[in-house]
């Protein structure tokens, strides 16, 4: 098992929402605070799993290993949830952080993703400062603090 310097140069970050513009803010966040990032997304649970697995509109297009996952739970298709429990099952992905970003803050969610494996829940912050003080912190946290795997395990 290799294991990433403490920042990762470029890491690119799969944002998984289906609402356009929670995507765009949340990329804005993130681009304001870590720059350097490439992002990906997917606008329901199917398409998260579909970019994982090169299939689908993913098929035969390259990109970069996925570095961490920001999944909203209320997604068409399949939801976050059932998205979560593919992924940390999957001896191939479940390597990949997920962190849950939700409007959610109901206890059994937050108990059900922890169980399922996500290695973060945070709900979603309503104002654009705080969503921009919160992409900060995760970005400095999963890119600079942590020691995180380049490969599954």
């Amino acid at each position: 098992m290799n294991i990433q310097n403490n920042s990762i140069k470029n890491p690119h970050i799969l944002i998984a929402d289906d609402d356009s513009d929670d995507r765009q803010i949340i990329r804005e966040a993130l681009n304001r605070n870590i720059p350097r990032c490439l992002y990906s997304y997917a606008e329901d649970g199917e398409e998260v799993l579909d970019f994982l697995y090169h299939r689908g509109r993913f098929t035969n297009k390259s990109y970069p290993p996925v570095d961490l996952i920001l999944l909203d739970l209320n997604m068409p298709r399949k939801t976050g949830m059932e998205v979560l429990e593919i992924i940390k099952k999957e001896p191939s992905l479940k390597h990949i952080p997920v962190v849950v970003l939700s409007t959610s803050q109901e206890e059994d969610d937050i108990i059900r993703t922890y169980n399922l494996g996500v290695n973060s829940f945070m709900t979603k912050p309503i104002s654009y400062e705080s969503l921009l003080n919160a992409m900060k912190i995760l970005g400095k946290y999963w890119f600079e603090i942590v020691e995180l795997p380049t490969q599954a395990l």
